[in-house]
């Protein structure tokens, strides 16, 4: 009876804690709507929303620029805290994230690609004033992300050692770079400028139209995941106790892959590399919640993974100023603390 009552309450705080952080999510996403270099009111942002005040300056900020960038922010930071943990799981590495398979590398790659190009027609493709810049940047971004996801898939596909598979994908990640720096040098100055600041990371590269068919795609993948589950629970235990139980530890280890590399694909493409989130999502919900269970982790990185980008977007913000902080400075301030706090955590843990 006692481990009924146990078990009962423990399911009250996860649901509890699940349904505030969805509370706390839709109040960050109106916040960053209200919020920024020009303060908008609150019933300004509902009426814009609702198309009651259209072609207004609130109306413009708020649907043109605050929306889309919330939007993304919301997709993104499910994607990324969601691929990090299955990548965690995949690897049994607590260190695991969107980096380590050189997908992020892949798209800066494609970036790069562009950039150089540009630099050799006498073309900044980059410039706000070129029509399919920015749509450009996306595909290239998109094209270099694939490649690379797909070199991992096929390695993983001919090599069931899933160590290795890691350590091909830090290797790609690491000539990838090499090869960037290259056409960075041969880069000129202004589109070398405007590569570094893509670097860095931003939610308010995309449109309306763009950051709702990203969050779609991201929803469709994130739905997909929740299949594997069980399959991920069972993989906890060890993969020879997995394919003891029935589960396709080949399969599962491609799904795992795909999934996670079009969910970082996306991102990147979208946002250029955000740091630090897909690595310190995971462990703030394995803590938070007390469990290494996926049917409670796969919703919690996806409902903090956004609470987080939409925190990490606000406080990007810069009020009084016409532009905001790089998205990579706030992450890695908020993400390295916590990332030493659970190495050194499970360090205690495993000497007790």
């Amino acid at each position: 009876m006692l481990k009924i009552d146990l078990v009962l309450s423990a399911t009250r705080k996860t649901f509890s804690y699940l349904i505030l952080l969805s509370v706390g999510v839709l109040l960050l996403f109106l916040l960053n709507l209200w919020y920024g270099s020009v303060l908008i009111g609150g019933e300004a942002v509902i009426n814009s929303l609702l198309g009651n005040n259209s072609g207004t300056s609130d109306s413009v900020i708020v649907l043109n620029y605050r929306l889309p960038q919330a939007i993304t922010a919301l997709a993104v930071g499910m994607a990324l805290g969601l691929s990090g943990l299955l990548l965690q799981t995949l690897f049994n590495n607590p260190l695991a994230g969107p980096s380590v398979l050189g997908i992020s590398s892949g798209a800066s790659f494609g970036v790069a690609l562009v950039v150089l190009s540009g630099s050799v027609l006498g073309v900044n493709f980059l410039l706000p004033g070129f029509a399919f810049g920015n749509i450009l940047l996306v595909v290239a971004a998109l094209i270099g992300a694939f490649a690379v996801l797909l070199i991992i898939i096929f390695v993983s596909s001919r090599i069931g050692n899933i160590v290795v598979v890691l350590i091909i994908g830090i290797m790609l990640g690491y000539a990838i770079n090499a090869i960037v720096g290259v056409l960075q040098f041969f880069s000129r100055s202004m589109e070398l400028q405007e590569y570094v600041i893509w670097g860095l990371g931003s939610f308010s590269k995309t449109t309306l139209t763009q950051s709702v068919y990203l969050a779609l795609a991201i929803v469709i993948l994130v739905i997909i995941s929740f299949i594997f589950q069980n399959s991920l629970n069972v993989f906890l235990m060890g993969r020879n106790y997995a394919r003891s139980m029935g589960v396709n530890t080949k399969r599962l280890q491609f799904s795992v892959l795909l999934i996670s590399g079009l969910l970082i694909s996306l991102a990147t493409a979208f946002t250029g590399p955000i740091a630090f989130l897909g690595l310190a999502i995971p462990h703030i919900a394995r803590n938070l919640f007390n469990t290494s269970n996926h049917r409670i982790l796969l919703p919690a990185v996806i409902i903090l993974g956004a609470f987080i980008a939409l925190v990490c977007n606000f406080i990007s913000k810069l009020p009084g100023y016409d532009t905001s902080l790089p998205i990579n400075a706030v992450t890695s301030m908020i993400g390295a603390p916590i990332v030493i706090w659970a190495i050194v955590k499970r360090a205690k843990i495993r000497q007790s």
